[in-house]
């Protein structure tokens, strides 16, 4: 039986605000904070979302799908560089939003509920669009392989320690893949 509409827009209002609330706490978000600033009720919250485990794994498929996705968009509106370039910062923003969900996303992982494998090919597969793109009009280098630059990432994101340091981490990561690229003519 298909969804009704109201149920829908209830369903994406919570993943929006539990999004926006995970983001923005570096600890725990009350699922009754979540209901009210979303505007339903706190039983509405619980027909979608059985427990808060349930809620952070859809925000974060939610998410993913989001970020993996962008790598098309921002291909279909940017020379490859700079495409690849803008979805580093997308998926900077990603990750950081991912502190306030930290302890429950690990319980998630370890559940089996979220496969690390199912993320890192997401991901990957949208690092390997915004590469072969490059290849092919000759900005990026061949020999770039797409998963390590998402290993890459995941070290900056870990290793530095202010956005500033983490900007010039990433343009340097980016000099590194245009360098020595040949443009085909």
């Amino acid at each position: 039986m298909a969804e009704r509409a109201d149920a829908r827009r209830n369903r994406e209002r919570l993943l929006t605000t539990a999004a926006a609330a995970f983001a923005g706490s570096d600890g725990p978000v009350s699922l009754e904070a979540i209901a009210r600033d979303a505007g339903v009720g706190i039983g509405t919250l619980y027909r979608h979302f059985p427990n808060r485990e349930a809620l952070i794994e859809a925000v974060y498929r939610a998410e993913l799908a989001e970020v993996s996705a962008s790598a098309a968009d921002l291909a279909g509106r940017y020379p490859p560089p700079v495409a690849l370039r803008r979805w580093m910062d997308r998926y900077a923003t990603f990750v950081a939003a991912k502190k306030g969900m930290a302890e429950s996303l690990r319980a998630i992982f370890e559940s089996g509920a979220v496969d690390h494998r199912d993320t890192k090919a997401s991901v990957t597969g949208a690092v390997q669009s915004l590469l072969d793109a490059g290849v092919t009009d000759g900005s990026l280098r061949a020999d770039v392989r797409a998963e390590d630059v998402v290993s890459s990432l995941l070290g900056i994101f870990l290793a530095t320690g202010s956005p500033e340091q983490a900007q010039r981490m990433l343009d340097l990561l980016l000099a590194g893949i245009r360098a020595g690229a040949v443009a085909n003519r």
